[in-house]
């Protein structure tokens, strides 16, 4: 497990962030913003409170609620993570024996909420708090509010690093295409955000296309023109076949209606 190195600047604009999340949470011990890249380490982002400890003590040696939702893309809580039979290993003994320089405040911890967001299909963002009570639907509900927030603060900060800007320009013009064709699944099924998502997702593995194709296909089927993008490499073309997997996908949403 990793910590991104930030800016000073941008680094205090993450975790004020975290803390005003927090502070929206009743109960909230910390959160914290990771990144999970398929096929590589997870990546702590930023962390406020006690989750700057239990997040790693999670991505590093125990499991839980944070690691669980970046590998399946799914929103996770537990409204007692240590009695959970999901994660055996992260048990208060455990955490007292690895991590006891905070043995004060790890007997407080009862749930954990964490609400993966998906870019693409190579990367998702886990926004998660920490609570001293039971996590339920209704914290996940207060993490949406933040998430759109927190992932562009993300962007904001690995952009200033010299050797990532290319990579998060592309992360973004990503996210607008997949931004455009949620709205588009969301107008035509009448669902929420997350189905949208999941839409997309089975789509294009079903169909073997990357999701970002598909998006953008799907875009400019409806629109009946280019989808706006930069000029240059950062361009995304899709290829034929995600141009049929969106023609497929437009019919079966039309057939729902």
């Amino acid at each position: 497990m990793t910590v991104i190195p930030t800016t000073h600047g941008i680094s205090s604009l993450l975790e004020e962030l975290l803390a005003r999340i927090a502070d929206d949470v009743p109960g909230a011990l910390g959160a914290a913003l990771s990144v999970h890249h398929r096929g590589g380490p997870p990546l702590v982002a930023a962390a406020h409170g006690l989750s700057a400890a239990l997040v790693p003590a999670q991505l590093d040696r125990f499991g839980g609620p944070v690691p669980t939702a970046g590998r399946t893309g799914e929103p996770v809580v537990t409204a007692d993570v240590y009695a959970d039979d999901r994660w055996p290993h992260l048990t208060l003994s455990g955490l007292l024996e690895h991590h006891p320089a905070h043995a004060a405040y790890w007997p407080r911890v009862r749930g954990i909420a964490a609400l993966p967001s998906t870019w693409d299909t190579e990367g998702t963002l886990v926004l998660s708090v920490a609570l001293d009570r039971p996590a339920t639907e209704e914290t996940l509900d207060v993490l949406r509010r933040h998430e759109r927030l927190a992932a562009m603060a993300l962007v904001v900060a690995e952009a200033t690093r010299p050797d990532r800007t290319d990579q998060m320009l592309e992360l973004l013009q990503s996210r607008a295409a997949l931004e455009e064709a949620k709205g588009i699944v969301i107008a035509l099924r009448r669902c929420d955000p997350e189905e949208a998502w999941h839409t997309l997702r089975r789509a294009s593995q079903e169909r073997n296309v990357k999701v970002r194709e598909l998006a953008v296909a799907l875009v400019e089927l409806l629109a009946g023109a280019p989808a706006p993008q930069p000029d240059g490499e950062r361009t995304i073309h899709p290829a034929p076949e995600a141009r049929r997997a969106a023609r497929q996908l437009l019919r079966a949403l039309e057939r729902r209606r």
